[in-house]
């Protein structure tokens, strides 16, 4: 386990180091090259994720049967790990449930007050001392206005991309992290309540994934979420893309993670 954490800290510093470069290259004016920082800066992102996965496995197999004890770890955390599994914004009721049941977390622990007041410490933080942490509980933001998007946070480390919400996101995300819970829950070495609920609530609103009598089944799950995904994908990503392009012109860093505040920008009025 030691291994794969020193392989985290080396991609978290190969994403600053092209932070950086992608910065120099814009100001610069070389689209070329920012385009390509960016392409490289977007699969360390996916790097780092993976292997941040791998560790939580790792973690997992370490105490199976049993759970991780929840308390030991701090809120910030605990909010991490579960949109690190989710791999979408997500609001706090399931972030709560998520960490619940893949961690054995109370969901007590985890209430929208006070994830409002832990993303304000992360916006003061990073803008007292950027980048001094490997990845800041960010907004995602509204693709219209560019502001907060009320209720659903992200992670800093994430493409910008994927932290916009246009018309389509909601529920695309709601199918993504439904296919991320399902896959999860077929590594699980034995079958769980809390999992099983979790997965429930989100096929119960999935054409085609529950099944009669209360059963659900992970596979089925994911095959009705992605065959939905489908339909929506492309155009979702088209939408997230070109207001991901305007918030990189219009914006500094910390707004890009933390919003505009609603204020009229340049282009948009």
């Amino acid at each position: 386990m030691l291994i794969v954490a020193d392989s985290i800290e080396n991609i978290e510093r190969r994403i600053e180091e092209l932070r950086a470069a992608v910065r120099r290259a814009v100001m610069a004016r070389d689209p070329a090259r920012a385009r390509g920082l960016r392409a490289e800066l977007r699969s360390a992102e996916r790097d780092w994720e993976q292997s941040l996965t791998d560790l939580a496995d790792e973690a997992e197999l370490d105490t199976a049967p049993s759970k991780p004890q929840a308390p030991l770890v701090p809120v910030r955390e605990q909010v991490h790990h579960a949109l690190t599994l989710l791999s979408v914004p997500a609001a706090p009721k399931l972030i709560a449930e998520v960490q619940a049941a893949f961690y054995g977390a109370s969901a007590t622990g985890i209430v929208a007050g006070k994830l409002t007041h832990l993303r304000r410490d992360e916006e003061r933080s990073f803008r007292t001392a950027r980048h001094s942490r490997p990845y800041y509980l960010c907004s995602a933001l509204t693709a219209e206005h560019l502001a907060p998007a009320r209720g659903l946070l992200a992670i800093s480390t994430w493409p910008l991309e994927r932290r916009i919400i246009g018309p389509l996101s909601l529920r695309v995300d709601f199918l993504t992290a439904a296919i991320k819970v399902a896959e999860r829950a077929t590594r699980m070495l034995e079958e769980d309540s809390g999992v099983t609920r979790l997965l429930w609530r989100f096929a119960t609103t999935i054409p085609g994934a529950a099944q009669p009598h209360g059963a659900v089944d992970a596979a089925t799950v994911i095959k009705a979420a992605q065959a939905e995904l489908d339909v929506h994908v492309v155009a979702d990503q088209s939408q997230r893309e070109a207001a991901a392009d305007r918030a990189r012109r219009q914006m500094d860093e910390a707004e890009q993670l933390f919003g505009s505040k609603l204020r009229v920008l340049r282009g948009t009025a």
